[in-house]
């Protein structure tokens, strides 16, 4: 039987390198300009890779201590800068790895949105895609005039209508509108531009944009949601979905529910791909790569604080008054990232905080060995889950980079499980090949 094929991706930031340790190097000097994370996606795109994802976020943490000091400190989040201007520099580089930034449905007007992403699409030739988001801090409300947050759920039915908004105004130019007769001097057809006059909730558009949609007409969605109304959203218009838990059953139960919510939306399941957020540890040897592992997750003694950090900024929950070693707390709530809060919790009762963090540092099923090894673990998740492919958050070096390119994905490919060439010009056409 032929191996399933699956989708390789890479999840990061356009923000600072690892900036400490023996592998740092020079990155964290001058990343400014966009250079190392050039140079980090044409190695990506020789690997195979299907896309590189940059979430975003636009506040500087200060719930953990009630201060901005460890985030600043350490640094969390923080200097971080847009990537929408770096896609164009990275696609000038490669030819066919896709690019997926982060826009807030929050933040953005859908006009806006949806004009720089048409542009990008023109701009890479049809490799760009969105990575939709709803925003979770009031910090970074407060950076564009608004007090404080909608509640969580009304936040998704927001972006629900978002969306819809930015999708129409991709359609108001009919794919032919555009006619170029020198001969009679007419240059688009104007019965083929329409206006979209959207009144809804949240957003007033009057359209059409003054642009025609890119290659793919629709650049690629990609979606995180973990709530009820997330996963809605996410099978409604993802073509991307990723799913973040340590549980390889959930990894399963949430692929065939995202899939059940596509169908019962009017979607061909097999055209919203799930992908698995993973955070592998390689070495030499399997004894080298559980040291490694160990060091990173188990006996780093600045994790504690690092990760407490990170999970106040999401949830806006100053986890820094919790003793580490008394119960997982489990009354919390937030306004903010509900669902990995609610999933924590639950993953814990009856732990400490202080075990609960290497795992949440993670990411996904915990994974560590060789090139080997490790494409042993990924074929073995999507063997029990059936799922698309898997989304690589990594230590930010030079180095660790080179391990997966040059080590796991030439594993990966040699068992016929992700990509030897792009059979695509787009992004969408090579998320849909398999």
């Amino acid at each position: 039987m032929t191996a399933k094929k699956f989708h390789l991706a890479m999840f990061t930031s356009f923000n600072l390198p690892t900036w400490r340790g023996p592998w740092a190097g020079n990155a964290a000097d001058d990343w400014w300009t966009g250079d190392y994370h050039v140079s980090l996606v044409k190695q990506m795109e020789r690997a195979g890779f299907d896309f590189i994802m940059f979430e975003d976020s636009t506040y500087i943490g200060e719930h953990y201590g009630s201060s901005t000091e460890v985030a600043l400190r350490h640094p969390i989040g923080v200097p971080k800068m847009d990537p929408f201007p770096l896609l164009p520099l990275l696609a000038r580089a490669t030819e066919h790895i896709g690019l997926i930034a982060t826009g807030s449905t929050t933040f953005y007007p859908p006009y806006i949105l949806a004009r720089v992403m048409a542009t990008m699409d023109h701009l890479t030739r049809g490799r760009v895609g969105w990575n939709v988001v709803t925003s979770s801090e009031d910090l970074a409300a407060q950076n564009y005039g608004i007090d404080q947050l909608l509640p969580h759920d009304e936040r998704y039915d927001m972006a629900d209508e978002f969306v819809e908004v930015v999708k129409k105004l991709w359609d108001s130019w009919e794919p032919d509108a555009i006619v170029m007769d020198r001969e009679s001097g007419r240059y688009a057809d104007h019965t083929k531009v329409h206006t979209v006059d959207h009144v809804g909730k949240y957003f007033r558009s009057r359209g059409p944009l003054n642009m025609p949609a890119g290659p793919q007409g629709h650049p690629v969605i990609c979606q995180a949601g973990g709530s009820e109304k997330g996963r809605d959203l996410a099978a409604k218009h993802a073509n991307a979905v990723i799913a973040t838990n340590p549980r390889i059953e959930y990894l399963k139960e949430y692929r065939e529910d995202i899939r059940e919510r596509a169908a019962r939306f009017g979607r061909n399941p097999d055209d919203v791909k799930v992908m698995f957020q993973i955070a592998p540890v390689l070495g030499e040897s399997d004894q080298e790569a559980k040291e490694l592992h160990r060091k990173r997750f188990h006996d780093d003694p600045l994790l504690p604080e690092r990760v407490l950090a990170q999970m106040s900024g999401v949830t806006e929950i100053d986890f820094s008054q919790f003793d580490l070693d008394a119960p997982f707390p489990q009354d919390l709530t937030t306004n903010g990232h509900a669902s990995i809060l609610e999933d924590w919790m639950r993953r814990n009762e009856g732990r400490t905080l202080r075990e609960a963090i290497p795992e949440r540092n993670q990411f996904g099923p915990e994974m560590y060995g060789t090139p080997a090894t490790v494409a042993d673990q990924m074929e073995q998740i999507i063997e029990e889950t059936d799922g698309d492919g898997f989304l690589i958050m990594f230590p930010n070096t030079r180095r660790y980079v080179d391990e997966v390119c040059s080590g796991l994905a030439p594993e990966l490919r040699r068992r016929g499980r992700i990509r030897s060439e792009y059979a695509h010009q787009t992004l969408k056409e090579n998320l849909l090949a398999y």
